[in-house]
């Protein structure tokens, strides 16, 4: 694991495995630094992370060297600036459908004119330790950008959004999709044939291929679609299969 090290993996095609996190606590972020996953994603779209919350759990990641994204509510400036000055590695941005949307979540994540707003005194930079260089490169290294394609537009963009400077990866948000195509399951064609079309887009461009999964089985079918990056489903679902397991286990001794 390494914060250093995750978006030269990612980009490198190299199988990587994390999960959403959806509690707000910082316990549940030293438990999962010690399970062996690649990665976590704080779901600040779907879980109630407020700033606070966001910020410490951030922290201790940090402190762990447990590389951490955010999935940010929207592809807003705002949005994109507190966390990244918080400590996240990177951003997962909901409902990316064109081109603009791309280029615009690209240039807020990253310091430059009309992009990230500069400054030195935030847990990423290092609380105003750190030179102004140094702090630049780090971002051009490490930050990752990843658009989560939802809507059949963002498929039909595909080629625009992977080539738009400074997104490192695309994400298909398998549920998102299949309700937009207007299908009940995620067992349909459309689903599938959106997945091959934006996997090509991908590997043309020499992006990350990222999708969320339920668990290992659904995950090796899908690899034929060209995922190297999976997150697989979240600690909601692993404790609640754990505690039903473990349940069943003492209903039948």
């Amino acid at each position: 694991m390494g914060f250093s090290t995750l978006r030269t993996r990612m980009l490198a095609g190299e199988q990587l495995l994390g999960t959403f996190i959806k509690t707000p606590s910082v316990e549940m972020i030293e438990v999962l630094a010690k399970s062996g996953l690649d990665f976590g994603c704080l779901d600040a779209e779907h879980a109630p992370f407020d700033r606070m919350r966001l910020d410490a759990c951030l922290a201790v990641a940090r402190a762990l060297d447990f590389p951490m994204l955010v999935r940010v509510p929207s592809g807003g400036a705002d949005d994109i600036l507190k966390v990244m000055d918080a400590g996240a590695l990177g951003i997962v941005v909901p409902h990316v459908d064109s081109v603009e949307k791309a280029r615009a979540i690209a240039k807020a994540a990253r310091f430059g004119r009309g992009g990230r707003g500069f400054a030195g005194s935030t847990r990423w930079a290092g609380y105003a330790t750190r030179p102004m260089g140094e702090i630049l490169d780090q971002s051009q290294a490490e930050t990752l950008v990843i658009a989560q394609i939802e809507e059949p537009e963002g498929v039909e963009a595909i080629e625009g959004i992977v080539g738009a400077e400074g997104v490192d990866g695309v994400f298909i948000g398998p549920a998102d999709l299949s309700v937009a195509y207007g299908h009940r399951s995620v067992d349909n064609d459309d689903l599938r044939a959106a997945m091959a079309t934006v996997g090509e887009a991908a590997r043309a461009a020499g992006k990350a291929y990222v999708t969320w999964v339920p668990n290992a089985e659904v995950a090796q079918d899908w690899t034929r679609f060209g995922f190297t990056v999976f997150v697989m489903g979240s600690e909601h679902a692993w404790m609640l299969a754990g505690a039903r397991a473990a349940v069943a286990s003492m209903r039948d001794a």
